[in-house]
């Protein structure tokens, strides 16, 4: 049987340990993010468990871009389901739909800095992907998602 002395030293070990297992995930990269081409800003916020991203300004000249089932582009809902990588602290791993083919790809999200963030789509595996780097958009968008 257990001295009482042994469980005070086993809960004071615990204590010790549990801080590090317990490590917080880093900020997720929540607000507005310029695309790596500064044609489009990004919201991305929580959603319930996950975060998501809707395209809220997008550049273009004269004709709202459509989707490919002919809706405008505007507010649509382009970065799903991103979740917390367990294995890699700071990274998200989502979905991101590409709105003129309507399929979508495998994703990650990850803010190396402040005011940036890195978007990496890929199939099956992140080696067969692109890394665009986003950054913090400070401007202003004009009505109907109007980037000017």
């Amino acid at each position: 049987m257990p001295r009482p002395g042994w469980l005070a030293v086993l809960g004071a070990c615990l204590a010790l340990v549990a801080p590090g297992a317990r490590a917080q995930q880093p900020a997720a990269p929540l607000g507005l993010w310029l695309s790596q081409d500064h044609d489009g800003v990004f919201s991305i916020r929580q959603c319930g468990p996950v975060l998501c991203g809707r395209l809220v300004g997008i550049r273009y000249d004269t004709r709202m871009p459509t989707d490919k089932h002919g809706q405008p582009q505007c507010n649509l809902m382009m970065l799903t389901d991103f979740r917390p990588d367990p294995g890699r602290p700071g990274r998200w791993d989502g979905m991101i739909l590409d709105p003129e083919s309507g399929r979508t790809y495998h994703a990650e999200i990850w803010s190396p800095s402040p005011g940036m963030l890195n978007l990496r789509g890929y199939l099956l595996l992140p080696i067969f992907g692109e890394t665009q780097r986003w950054s913090r958009f400070t401007g202003t968008i004009g009505a109907a998602c109007h980037l000017r």
